[in-house]
């Protein structure tokens, strides 16, 4: 063989490998493009003969693919009994509902009897139906009158001793505002993502025309003045936690000293296990991405912390990294061809052993962390070992979709095994996506902050709503009691007295419910 054949040889060899990878390539964009973008796995019939090759268009196998073997077959008297509805489940949706009977009765000219005109009597009356009854939302003017007292016996001998009635605080100075209308405003900006220019026209229909510039700077005061001691006290409190789950997603804010408008500025989240009975949510806002924000947020935290692979954590120093599979899971989805082959790829292999863990994690996540911890060695273990004995016997192309995979899962393996230390620990960092999700759901309909201050007056706003949320509390009860009683508690001189403010104390867990 000739150089020139040898040199041809080895640049067709090098064409194929990257049409190889191009291909791979394309079809991964182009799922992302146009494919669904849930990650749930359906396990199909190998001995299925599917019409179409397209999964997205084999309609006709649907039956056997969501089906539940394991299901008992129904007697033949089951299949034709028509389902009933579980009684009193009307009952059930309205019961903690008021109740406003409607009599219906009869007109006057209608009292009579048609036969010989006697007044008719009544006899009794029966139950027809009941409705749900919607009353719109409403304003009214509080106007607030201090009233003076005077001794006349000491006015009699020329002194004059005046005695003026206490004055509540407001919640914000010199303005409208009132505890119960700046709560429904955070309520609607940041439970139900409802943006100031969309509030602004339903605060036009309750009569009132409020701008977004002064909703803007409501926000920004009550969460200065009175959500952020609160906030500040949580923070100290999500510290002394055995684990933390923590991530971060961008935001925009377009008056951020010294960058472009354009820049991506950053949302932090930090929150403590679902094992504890005190849940802590807590946002962070920062202008960049630097791990040094983690650091200084976690200063003095020496427990566990959830993350995905970003290597900016690795800058919080005393504490155990705990890995993400869903994350390793995700790289060996992106992978799995889209139309079946009969014989399973290196990425459904993966895909199978994070399956797997998965599942050992759903059949033990009802034990309490001790009993769990024993439950997941005994049974993670040897999948585990088997996976990373794959991982590392596995060939693919270091550029391809598996290479890639590959090579991700052997960097996390240090950090991920760390979740066999704690049975607190997740096998994930699920729980910290899921809590970060309403922020990012807002984010699609304001898209971007016009401030620092306002965005993190959000990230504020956002702790204590999402905090409260998860110690089961009704948000807007909450928020007004917080705006009623806080401005006339001296917690700036007695900082223990905000301890009576945090979602489990028993008195918020009576009246906020």
């Amino acid at each position: 063989m000739t150089e020139m054949e040898k040199m041809l040889l080895e640049q067709n060899k090098q064409l194929v490998t990257q049409i190889a990878l191009l291909t791979e390539q394309v079809q991964v964009l182009t799922q992302k493009l146009y494919g669904r973008s849930s990650e749930k796995s359906t396990p199909t019939d190998e001995n299925q003969i599917e019409l179409f090759k397209d999964e997205e268009i084999n309609v006709f196998n649907e039956a056997e693919v969501v089906a539940d073997k394991s299901a008992l077959e129904p007697q033949a008297a089951e299949q034709v009994q028509r389902k009933r509805r579980t009684p009193g489940h009307k009952a059930n949706l309205v019961k903690d509902l008021p109740v406003i009977e409607v009599d219906c009765i009869l007109h006057k000219d209608d009292s009579n009897c048609e036969w010989c005109n006697t007044e008719l009597r009544p006899i009794g009356r029966e139950y027809i139906r009941e409705e749900v009854e919607f009353i719109p939302a409403h304003l009214k003017v509080r106007k607030i009158y201090r009233h003076a007292y005077e001794c006349p016996c000491c006015k009699k001998d020329g002194a004059d001793a005046i005695v003026k009635a206490e004055l509540p605080i407001p919640v914000i100075p010199k303005s409208l505002a009132s505890a119960s209308s700046v709560a429904w405003l955070l309520h609607q900006k940041y439970e139900m993502s409802l943006p100031f220019h969309r509030q602004e026209k339903e605060w036009q229909n309750y009569g009132i025309a409020l701008s977004r510039t002064t909703m803007a700077n409501w926000v920004i005061k009550a969460a200065e003045l009175w959500l952020k001691p609160l906030y500040n006290l949580l923070h100290q409190k999500l510290l002394t936690a055995n684990c933390l789950f923590v991530d971060e997603t961008t935001t925009q804010v377009l008056r951020e000293p010294n960058r472009k408008a354009t820049s991506n500025s950053y949302m932090w989240l930090y929150r403590n296990s679902t094992d504890v009975d005190q849940q802590i949510i807590l946002y962070q806002y920062s202008p960049t991405r630097a791990g040094e924000n983690a650091e200084k947020f976690l200063s003095g935290y020496t427990g566990y912390i959830h993350c995905d692979g970003y290597e900016g954590y690795n800058k919080v120093k005393n504490v155990t990294r705990v890995g993400c599979l869903a994350h390793i899971r995700r790289k060996f989805h992106e992978g799995v061809p889209k139309a079946s082959t009969g014989k399973k790829s290196q990425c459904e292999i993966g895909l199978d052993y994070c399956n797997t863990l998965f599942s050992i994690e759903k059949e033990i996540a009802h034990l309490p962390p001790e009993e769990r911890l024993k439950k997941r060695k005994k049974k993670a273990i040897p999948v585990l070992k088997a996976f990373w004995g794959w991982v590392e016997t596995t060939n693919a192309l270091p550029n391809s979709v598996l290479g890639k995979a590959l090579s991700y899962a052997k960097k996390q393996k240090p950090y991920l095994m760390n979740y066999l230390l704690d049975g607190e620990c997740q096998i994930s960092n699920n729980l910290a996506e899921r809590s970060i999700r309403p922020f990012v759901v807002g984010r699609k309909a304001w898209n971007f902050y016009a401030s620092p201050k306002g965005a993190e007056s959000s990230s504020i706003a956002y702790s204590i709503i999402e905090t409260a949320k998860a110690n089961d509390l009704n948000v807007f009860k909450y928020l007004t009691y917080l705006f009623k009683e806080l401005p006339n508690t001296p917690f700036k001189e007695e900082p223990e007295l905000l301890e009576d403010y945090l979602p489990w104390n028993p008195e918020i867990q009576a009246n906020c419910k």
